[in-house]
């Protein structure tokens, strides 16, 4: 059973504990994910951060956060994983607090599972994979990914990958069209009548656009591709729900490859790369 299985299935015994206690309430509106907290590298070697499982249970709440053991050799990234879980945490919280006193009608729910992507001595890398259910129709999805370089004790991030705001239009332009690709393929396999297709491919189109604009802030979330020799073939971008799609598409990805990269990466991370 993988780690988030092994988290959703804690949550979902909880639920069923908790269901007979609670049978009324007023719905709370949808937390907004925690915010990527991999972005602040160690200036300075970090002192052990301990990395302890959460099961938390409460008559209005439910918490299952799941670390990988591995992610403790590394304080600096143990210690990102832990302030995004404990952000998450707090958010659902604020949402308990904000019932007044009042049940909800069905408890709310943080269930986050951490895994590792990629352990070299150059590259770690882990993903946060998750959802946080205040009220509303479905639950809140948590996406991260935590790259970290163990030889630099920094975090990799968007920003510091790509420094020149213009090196991003050419990975946005990868990314568009593959996603463009993928959406037209789907229309076609789908079969919507001409009119729905094009009207379902202009709005999928938008959302696209608007969610790969050339900015760091939209590629932030990365998984790197093991390669030869030790070396990353690429970059897997990941988009959670919503930013390149509606709920319903799920988390999207696309593999751009390190030939793509390499002209627009920071000079002091092509090393890491092959071709670099």
């Amino acid at each position: 059973m993988s780690r988030m299985s092994g988290v959703l299935v804690l949550v979902a015994c909880l639920l069923v504990g908790v269901s007979g206690c609670q049978k009324e309430g007023a719905t709370g509106r949808a937390a907004t994910p925690a915010a990527n907290a991999a972005g602040t590298p160690a200036s300075a070697p970090s002192a052990p951060v301990a990395l302890e499982d959460v099961m938390e249970r409460d008559p209005r709440y439910i918490v299952g956060i799941s670390y990988p053991p591995e992610a403790r050799a590394y304080p600096g990234l143990a210690k990102s994983l832990k302030a995004y879980a404990e952000s998450a945490r707090a958010e659902l919280k604020q949402a308990v607090a904000g019932l007044d006193g009042n049940p909800p009608t069905g408890p709310y729910d943080l269930s986050l599972a951490y895994s590792m992507l990629l352990e070299t001595p150059d590259v770690v890398a882990v993903a946060a994979d998750g959802s946080s259910y205040t009220g509303g129709a479905h639950g809140n999805p948590l996406v991260a990914r935590f790259v970290w370089l163990p030889r630099r004790g920094e975090a990799l991030t968007a920003a510091r990958l790509v420094q020149d705001p213009a090196g991003w239009a050419p990975i946005s332009a990868y990314v568009r069209e593959a996603l463009a690709t993928r959406l037209s393929e789907r229309l076609d396999e789908e079969a919507p009548t001409p009119g729905d297709r094009a009207e379902m491919l202009r709005t999928g189109a938008r959302m696209i656009d608007e969610g790969t604009m050339p900015e760091a802030a939209n590629f932030d979330q990365f998984e790197p591709i093991a390669g030869a020799g030790g070396r990353l073939a690429g970059l897997r971008f990941v988009f959670p729900p919503y930013q390149v799609g509606p709920y319903s598409d799920g988390v999207q990805s696309v593999e751009v490859p390190a030939a793509v990269l390499l002209p627009v990466i920071a000079p002091s991370y092509r090393t890491l790369f092959e071709g670099g």
